[in-house]
């Protein structure tokens, strides 16, 4: 999910030096010729979309398509109207709430090295054992958005990190034990981890895990040499070119962009087709175990899990804003649920100009990114990327 209401759309963003990245573990993955040809999967993926492009004006789109190791992209339509840019493989969107993948898998390697244990109170990093957050909520607890009711977005009156500690102190969960969709939670695991690897979130992400995960188009900021591939958002509202700017926990929570190859590469990591270091590996794992039910689906460390085949109607309600902004039932699993094969994990994730969709479905060894520069309906995005996986996997 990745939904932001009209006051905070728009504020998500930091500013940047550049930086180079080195793969140091990832390897080339093995590609065997198991998608259609290039005409059938471009024929398809115009047809998946074109309803949703038609319906909701959507400027630009690419999906882009892995089974196992081999990329197919889909590029229509333009990154920046005013130059008349056209998308690309490589074009650089804002991921939104995609970018807490890379909070969770962070978090899942510090602790796979000993820096921290997701089953630490939260309260240990941030007050010293000196206070309760949230009836002592864990880092899985924030992992998992199991925080009894924190709201969506940080307080209008916080500015920093100190000031959200300290409101933290006095908040109570009005539902005690429930899932609560928030960006607080996922942005205070960010930067707990980041503290506990003694840097910054985005040195972290941009020195340790990204070169690790062999992405080297990938930014938290976006260097200035690398600006003429990022694409302009344009306002669902006001159809204006946009793009996201500061907010308390921004990086952590809603900050990364990247392009469709970039994150094909990621999704071969999920999928384990691309080979990295143990720990990494162990991390991404970690990741995909089930934490918890809920009506809809298992939540696992950000990624929301149905078994497949699923219900199209169960994940379009699931995605909904209904979903998301209201505290939902969650029991927890124990002891977890294993990584399945037989199902698929999703993520959406926007920003007020930019809409993106990932699916993974271990079973098939297939991964599905599409990234968009408006923020239309998820469920839509459901809907069309369903259709999609429907077409690539009959026979």
């Amino acid at each position: 999910m990745g939904f932001f209401p009209s006051r905070i759309e728009g504020l998500q963003m930091t500013c940047c030096k550049s930086w180079i990245v080195i793969a140091l573990f990832a390897s080339t993955p093995m590609v065997s010729p198991v998608l259609a040809n290039d005409d059938t999967f471009q024929s398809q993926a115009r047809t998946a979309y074109a309803q949703v492009i038609k319906e909701y004006k959507i400027p630009g789109l690419v999906v882009g398509v892995t089974r196992n190791g081999q990329h197919s992209f889909y590029a229509t339509g333009l990154a920046s109207r005013a130059d008349n840019r056209p998308v690309t493989p490589d074009t650089l969107f804002e991921l939104g709430s995609i970018s807490k993948v890379f909070n969770v898998t962070l978090a899942a390697l510090a602790e796979q090295r000993g820096q921290l244990s997701l089953g630490d109170k939260a309260a240990h990093f941030l007050c010293a054992d000196a206070c309760s957050i949230g009836n002592d909520m864990t880092l899985m607890d924030l992992a998992t958005h199991h925080s009894g009711g924190l709201p969506l977005q940080v307080p209008d009156h916080v500015t920093d990190i100190k000031q959200l500690v300290n409101w933290l102190k006095a908040w109570k969960p009005p539902q005690p034990g429930s899932r609560s969709y928030s960006n607080i939670s996922i942005g205070l695991l960010g930067h707990i981890t980041a503290d506990a690897m003694g840097m910054s979130y985005t040195q972290a992400v941009h020195t340790d895990l990204l070169p690790q995960l062999g992405l080297n188009n990938t930014w938290i900021d976006v260097p200035a040499q690398e600006m003429s591939q990022y694409a302009f958002g344009y306002d669902r509202k006001t159809d204006k070119p946009i793009r996201v700017t500061p907010g308390v926990l921004d990086a952590e929570a809603y900050g990364v962009k990247s392009s469709a190859r970039d994150m094909l590469k990621l999704l071969d990591v999920e999928l384990g087709i691309t080979k990295v270091s143990a720990p990494l590996e162990a991390a991404v794992r970690r990741t995909q175990e089930g934490q918890f039910s809920t009506a809809k689906f298992t939540q696992d460390m950000i990624w929301e899990q149905y078994a497949w085949p699923a219900d199209i109607e169960t994940m379009k309600s699931a995605n909904s804003y209904d979903f998301i902004l209201y505290p939902q039932k969650a029991v927890k699993i124990k002891p977890a649920l294993p990584p399945q094969k037989d199902v698929i994990l999703n993520k959406t994730g926007s920003t007020n100009g930019f809409g993106g969709y990932v699916a993974v479905l271990p079973g098939e060894n297939l991964g599905i990114v599409v990234l968009a520069n408006r923020n239309y309906p998820n469920e839509a995005r459901i809907t069309a990327t369903y259709s999609l996986i429907e077409a690539l996997l009959s026979k």
